[in-house]
């Protein structure tokens, strides 16, 4: 199966790391946050985080999942505030990640932080 991913920012690939898999055992590739400034996201907050970009499925036997970081998620409480982002097959816009602060204390994204995986998975209607 081939992914088309579209930086739709020239931080990625430069600033920024393309999604990719870390290892040959990675079941899914990180995504970063491709922000201006910090986003600092209050406790018991949400915030949307762009990524920079943007993804083309081959077709609609294919789905893009967005998963928490479960780093983020065990250490300092930031989950996706829809537990999964679900990319349909004919999605062509911007990946952005819906997060959740669940802890008591603020927590601050920076430009490039790993907020995210994305994992491509086979889709039975």
């Amino acid at each position: 199966m081939e992914l088309k991913i579209k930086a739709l920012s020239p931080k990625i690939g430069n600033e920024i790391p393309a999604p990719h898999f870390a290892t040959v055992g990675s079941a899914a590739m990180d995504l970063c946050a491709c922000i201006e400034g910090d986003v600092t996201i209050t406790a018991g907050a949400r915030a949307i985080i762009p990524t920079g970009l943007a993804i083309a499925l081959p077709s609609a036997e294919y789905v893009a999942l967005i998963c928490a970081r479960s780093g983020l998620a065990s250490k300092f409480g930031i989950t996706m505030a829809n537990g999964v982002g679900v990319i349909d097959s004919d999605y062509r816009g911007e990946l952005r990640v819906a997060l959740f602060n669940s802890s008591d204390s603020d927590y601050t994204i920076h430009d490039g932080d790993r907020i995210a995986q994305l994992m491509v998975l086979p889709v039975v209607q």
